[in-house]
């Protein structure tokens, strides 16, 4: 009997044994489903709470790195910048930049130009890299794309050399013609053909200043905030009324036609101005005795019925390499004709500013010899209301040139023409 009660009792203390070892067991198989698997330096839990959050809402490219230099996470921006390569990154200047900060804790920050892989561009990549430590083994790092800011600083720094250059030449020609007429004070004939040519360069650097003015009012105005419909019938004849003397002194005859009674959406001061420019420009770049026209039309659009206005000259045309530049400020295909006929370079370039702001656009159809056809397009007045009001801030502004759509070459722009004397 007492080996039996001896045997029973070493059974009873095994069970409780056995009990608590998988009781233990259990719990510590609970415990290790809880705890996060670190199968690799790449998954998101290493990072500090809220800091995933915080780069997914980054406009800068950001890339984390661990203590061995792998990528712990990067944004789309990143791999689309191409600083990430196969869990790496693939920039040393900016991978040695990260070791350092690690080291010493500093926050470190440099510009750098990157060559650009697989798009065959020439030019570099501007960027700004800037490291700051992470934790204890993080660190982070964050890349801002200065390409397009460092772009528009060069068409600035560009644009106030050209204004600066086109301002001194008229003036010092006002200086040098103001020297002759004091010197030639008694002589009548020299005196009035010194104050001919004063009243020319005169001319033109107010030219110069009003066109300046209009570029940098249609640069900043939203043309939308006093838009109205308005009748392009009215547009055209301002614009033929406000070249009417410069094409009787040339004997152009203009012709005005298309669909009557079109309306388009806009700053009638504007739009004005820009038609203008188009008909000066035709009237100003054609032969002696030929043919001016202006057309409108309506065509259909995706996105609603536009308005198309074509000028349409015989001069001598543009060439395929000056088509794509012509809506650049300052540019002029024949700089010589430009200085005789007063132009500045600005008249299509606030045409080209007018248009985008208006949601429309400006094209150029040329051949060499035969004239140009130049066409604004803007929505119809009830389609461009629509836009304006789904799209209150809508701006188009673009300052880099035009890729200049050609139209084809059996356009009639004077379907219907009235001959204006």
């Amino acid at each position: 009997m007492d080996v039996n009660a001896a045997v029973a009792a070493a059974a009873a203390i095994a069970g409780v044994l056995t009990g608590v070892i998988a009781m233990l067991a259990f719990r510590w198989s609970e415990r290790e489903q809880k705890r996060p698997t670190r199968t690799s330096l790449h998954t998101d839990p290493v990072l500090p709470p809220g800091v995933d959050t915080v780069l997914s809402v980054l406009r800068s490219s950001a890339v984390v790195l661990d203590e061995a230099d792998g990528v712990v996470k990067a944004s789309s921006a990143a791999y689309a910048l191409g600083l990430v390569r196969g869990g790496k990154l693939s920039v040393d200047p900016m991978l040695r930049m990260a070791r350092d900060t690690r080291r010493d804790g500093e926050i470190r920050q440099v510009e750098l130009d990157l060559p650009r892989r697989g798009t065959g561009r020439g030019e570099a990549l501007a960027v700004s890299a800037r490291v700051a430590p992470l934790g204890s083994r993080l660190v982070l790092l964050l890349v801002e794309d200065l390409t397009e800011a460092r772009r528009i600083e060069a068409v600035r720094r560009d644009f106030v050399a050209n204004v600066s250059h086109e301002l001194k030449t008229p003036v010092g020609a006002l200086s040098l013609l103001s020297e002759a007429v004091m010197d030639a004070s008694d002589d009548p004939e020299a005196v009035e053909r010194f104050a001919g040519r004063m009243q020319i360069e005169a001319t033109r650097l107010t030219n110069l200043v009003q066109e300046l003015i209009d570029l940098s009012r249609v640069q900043n105005d939203d043309p939308l905030e006093d838009a109205e419909p308005v009748r392009v019938d009215e547009l055209v004849a301002e614009a033929v009324d406000r070249c009417r003397h410069q094409a009787g002194t040339k004997q152009i005859t203009m012709a005005a036609g298309g669909t009557a009674d079109l309306h388009v959406y806009g700053n009638r001061g504007q739009l004005a101005a820009a038609l203008g420019n188009l008909v000066e420009n035709a009237v100003n770049y054609s032969p002696a005795r030929t043919r001016v026209g202006i057309a409108a039309r309506q065509v259909n659009a995706p996105g609603g019925d536009m308005i198309e206005v074509a000028v349409t000259d015989q001069g001598i045309g543009i060439s395929d390499k000056d088509k794509e530049r012509i809506f650049e400020r300052f540019y002029r295909v024949d700089p010589a004709r430009s200085r005789a006929t007063g132009g500045t370079g600005l008249g299509l370039a606030i045409v080209k500013h007018v248009a985008a702001s208006h949601g429309g656009e400006v094209t150029v159809w040329s051949s060499e010899g035969q004239g140009s056809t130049f066409t604004l397009r803007l929505p119809e007045a009830g389609a461009a209301r629509d836009r304006a009001h789904q799209h209150p801030d809508l701006d188009g502004l673009d300052d880099e040139p035009d890729d200049s759509t050609p139209q084809p070459s059996s356009y009639d722009p004077l379907p219907s023409p009235e001959v204006l004397p």
